[in-house]
């Protein structure tokens, strides 16, 4: 099953499991799932492939959402599913083939469509395989040497956090090959539906960054058709990692939707 980590009192509301985006981890979302846990556990998870969960060749939607599926059903009853970026597609595709496990959906900057950032991604992962690890000793040296080709300080840093160094060998936590591997699969979006899935009928939230281009209003009619009580919200000042860059945003508008 998959790890996680997690937070606040097992009450009578239905937990809620979140899952991080592509190179993300339970880690990155550690403070947001924190305030969020005041009333509720909260289950920040690491996807497969990805910190400290299993690895394996396959990374398919369908299998991501098996793998939230385990997780709720070892919780023993319909828990409350945020899904950002690749974690909010397989939030998704677990909402249309198992609704039954989904009270309501949280999807971050994120729509049931292919994107086209295949050729950044794939630069991310070919740095991390080109980067040297058997001398770091230190997260200062190891942005360094990511910097020869991540320029972006706020990438880098966000990459760092999934570089092990205090325990073992100095290693990335994420399955890389099996990530380049499947990157085309990742960027798609799984079609048609499997036999007997429907669009989800459960409360769900769309929320986006209002810099961001992962949610464009030419999608939402798609949207609309998978997900028809699908709220849609903006957070301004924010591109596609929302969670970083306007965190206390992000929680009150889950609060607030969670809250209803």
């Amino acid at each position: 099953m998959l790890s996680f980590t997690a937070h606040g009192p097992d009450t009578a509301l239905p937990p809620l499991l979140i899952a991080p985006g592509l190179f993300g981890s339970g880690r990155n979302w550690g403070v947001i799932a924190k305030r969020l846990s005041a009333g509720r556990k909260v289950l920040a998870l690491d996807l497969r492939n990805h910190g400290d969960s299993f690895w394996n060749d396959s990374h398919t939607y369908p299998d991501l959402a098996a793998d939230l599926a385990a997780v709720i059903e070892a919780e023993g009853r319909a828990c409350d599913v945020m899904g950002h970026s690749m974690g909010g597609k397989a939030a998704m595709w677990l909402a249309l083939t198992r609704p039954a496990l989904v009270a309501r959906l949280v999807v971050a900057d994120m729509a049931p469509v292919p994107y086209s950032h295949g050729a950044s991604h794939a630069g991310l992962i070919a740095a991390m395989q080109a980067m040297k690890l058997d001398d770091l000793t230190t997260r200062s040296e190891a942005d360094r040497r990511l910097a020869e080709t991540v320029q972006d300080p706020g990438t880098r840093a966000f990459l760092l956090q999934s570089l092990e160094l205090r325990e073992g060998p100095v290693r990335w936590k994420f399955n890389l090959t099996a990530l380049a591997a499947n990157l085309s699969a990742i960027l798609d979006w799984p079609a048609p539906l499997p036999t007997g899935a429907k669009p989800f009928d459960g409360p769900t939230l769309f929320l986006y960054g209002a810099a961001s281009d992962y949610v464009r209003p030419e999608s939402h009619e798609k949207i609309r058709a998978l997900f028809p009580h699908a709220d849609f919200q903006s957070v301004a000042g924010a591109g596609h990692w929302l969670h970083a860059e306007r965190p206390r945003e992000v929680e009150t508008a889950v609060e607030s939707f969670l809250g209803r």
